[in-house]
């Protein structure tokens, strides 16, 4: 049998045990109001940020800051005032809107007309030509007219660019710029690129802000488009990110709702 002490230490034990778990579940006591873990848990897992003890503070901080504000509004009565209630209610109002009509454009979608016009007009953009060519970048114009002359004399382009081009992304892979827009290079290399045929190279240096370039024409083909499904998801973005867009598929909405309802 359990003399009186050791009752009392037992129960100590168990009354400590049993806090020791509720605050385990809490995140936080305001002023006795308990705040829930999962609360704090569903906090962080939103903010998108990597789940931390930093980040759990600031979330916990939130959750005393808004629990402070609750407390206080209650005790001033400020829930009472006519105002306030109406605006809670606006309140209210807007994210149901917008959680209904987020909800009708998931489950309605974008009509396939939206989409094809949409693919057309970003099809249109696709014009031109691209360019595979390959360069050696040098810092001399000297350096760049002797390997000039090592490539006429049957010098490999590749081996060259790897042993001296300074293009750290290219050099790598014997001086290969893979395809290429005039438009996204520089202009002087633009330029002097467009005016080769297929295998040929510059036979004189190129000067650009970046050194003196070897350019080599491997290919040219014209710019292809993707095609609709490969730009579908991107296009179906663009298109609800439109706000004349969003407008009609609102009003579209409103006409349904009015269509079946029963208005006296």
């Amino acid at each position: 049998m359990f003399n009186k002490r050791q009752l009392f230490s037992i129960s100590l034990l168990g009354a400590l045990f049993l806090a020791g778990n509720a605050s385990a579940q809490n995140a936080v006591i305001v002023n006795g109001k308990s705040i829930p873990k999962a609360q704090l848990d569903k906090l962080v897992q939103r903010s998108g940020q990597p789940d931390n003890p930093q980040v759990r503070d600031q979330a916990r901080e939130m959750l005393v800051t808004r629990e402070l504000i609750l407390q206080e509004a209650d005790k001033r009565g400020v829930l009472q005032k006519e105002i306030v209630r109406e605006q809670l209610e606006q309140a209210r109002m807007g994210v149901l809107v917008s959680a209904v009509f987020e909800d009708f454009i998931e489950k309605e979608g974008v009509a396939d007309t939206e989409l094809k016009a949409a693919y057309d007009s970003v099809k249109a953009q696709y014009t031109g030509k691209e360019y595979h060519v390959e360069h050696i970048l040098v810092e001399k114009e000297s350096d760049a007219k002797a390997i000039i002359a090592q490539l006429k004399a049957g010098a490999n382009f590749e081996d060259i660019a790897k042993a001296k081009s300074l293009d750290p992304g290219s050099a790598k892979n014997g001086g290969d710029l893979g395809w290429v827009s005039d438009k996204a290079l520089v202009p002087e290399f633009s330029k002097a690129m467009v005016q080769l045929k297929n295998g040929q190279i510059t036979d004189k240096p190129v000067k650009s802000q970046f050194g003196w370039h070897v350019i080599k024409m491997i290919d040219s083909r014209d710019v292809k488009a993707p095609s609709m499904d490969e730009l579908k998801d991107q296009l179906k973005q663009m298109i609800m990110s439109d706000k004349n867009w969003q407008k009609a598929k609102f009003a579209e909405l409103m006409q349904k709702l009015r269509t079946k309802a029963k208005i006296q």
